[in-house]
């Protein structure tokens, strides 16, 4: 039998002391609040995180096929692969799909109001899975309509910019000897809740860019790659270049927005320094209450060491006892953190400025292996400090409690 696991449950389920009691149930509650705060940050900051990515990634490609040269230029000087050189990219394992686009300057003319604006081409290849997800009214592209052409998608910005709407149609000069301007028709209407994004971008036909510019059939301003895990891609960045012919380069959405991930890596920090701040927080709590616990039962402890029972197994059933307070808190703090984690990602009832954070509500995500690992380092770190505290036992003397008893 374990007898210092066995008094310690007595202890800690039977105890009649009411002295600790307000200091076990803060100590209860400061470990939910902690488990709690440190699940809904990585959580939060995961989302976040992947969602801005997503961004990114889904209106841009992971990679990015473009001309080797300098240029600071929207407009991408027009390339060509012959389809056995994407064939050969395309057997890369990391290598999902590659699709061409162009992108052309042009002048948007509704009623008089101008807007400068910059019409990314693709295909009916593309797959636009994440352009129907922005998608506020209408609808994405149809590439197998006549007019497919002379359809547009328009972000919501544009839109109450010129006052339009599905449906309507305008002008937009392309700059250019001559000039030229084609006749557009608003197909949907989209919005990327980043500024910088929705600003500039349009989205159209690839193949009317190449009859404005009088490129070949093969002819693309660059390719986008999308991978299976993103995690590689920095790998699959280079494997690529090493594929591609010499005036050919690849680069990946990370080098082209440099900032924006920079700013993303930055807000790991964020998750350090609240992991820190709660287990400052509930180890305080926990020594506090196992100092009062021995104080309180110091005449018990003086009994047992005039029994014979060594300070080693004095000091474990205390530490049973905080396992005890340490296991109640973080059930109570998974159970809340989960219920909110679930009625956010299903609601999305706590919102936030999409002109600030680049999203509409809060997004949460975070796997069941980085909550075991958040319990597991938390219940670690708490029991090896409590350790210290314990050795009070070890200098209290049988005689002095048994004598004041």
């Amino acid at each position: 039998m374990n007898f210092p696991y066995f008094l310690a449950k007595r202890i800690t389920l039977s105890g009649q002391r009411t002295f600790s009691k307000l200091i076990v149930r803060v100590t209860i509650g400061a470990l939910t609040l902690a488990i709690m705060a440190i699940i809904m940050a990585v959580a939060i900051l995961n989302g976040f995180k992947q969602e801005i990515t997503e961004k990114q990634r889904g209106f841009f490609g992971d990679i990015i096929i473009l001309k080797n040269e300098r240029s600071d230029s929207y407009v991408n000087t027009p390339i060509s692969l012959s389809n056995e050189q994407i064939n050969v990219l395309e057997k890369h394992p990391n290598v999902v799909n590659i699709y061409p686009f162009a992108t052309k300057a042009g002048i948007m003319n509704v009623k008089g109001e101008v807007e400068g604006v910059l019409l990314k081409g693709i295909d009916k290849d593309y797959d636009q899975e994440f352009l129907s997800k922005t998608i506020l009214e209408g609808e994405t592209i149809d590439f197998n309509a006549e007019d497919a052409e002379s359809q547009l998608l328009i972000s919501s910005l544009t839109a109450n910019r010129l006052h339009l709407k599905v449906g309507d149609s305008f002008i937009m000069y392309f700059i250019q000897e001559p000039v030229r301007k084609r006749k557009f028709v608003v197909k949907g209407i989209f919005t990327t809740n980043s500024e910088e994004l929705d600003k500039i971008y349009v989205i159209g036909s690839l193949s009317l860019i190449r009859r404005l510019n009088n490129l070949g059939e093969k002819e693309v301003g660059g390719y986008e790659v999308r991978v299976k895990d993103f995690s590689q891609l920095a790998l699959t960045t280079e494997s690529l270049n090493e594929e591609l012919p010499i005036e050919l380069y690849a680069t990946n959405v990370i080098e082209q927005m440099p900032d924006i991930f920079n700013w993303l890596n930055m807000l790991d920090m964020n998750d350090n320094i609240i992991f820190v701040l709660m287990v400052i927080v509930a180890v305080i709590n926990m020594i506090s209450a196992l100092l009062i616990s021995i104080l309180e039962r110091s005449s018990m402890i003086g009994i047992l060491k005039a029994l014979g029972m060594q300070n080693g197994k004095i000091r474990t059933i205390f530490l049973y006892n905080s396992l005890y307070l340490i296991g109640f808190g973080l059930i109570l703090g998974n159970v809340l953190a989960i219920i909110i984690y679930f009625f956010q990602k299903h609601t999305q009832f706590f919102k936030l400025d999409p002109s600030i954070y680049y999203v509409s509500f809060v997004p949460m995500d975070i796997s069941w292996l980085t909550v075991v690992w958040l319990n597991l380092a938390l219940v670690s770190i708490a029991l090896l400090t409590l350790f210290i505290p314990s050795m009070l036992i070890s200098r209290i003397s049988p005689i002095k409690t048994i004598q004041f008893k």
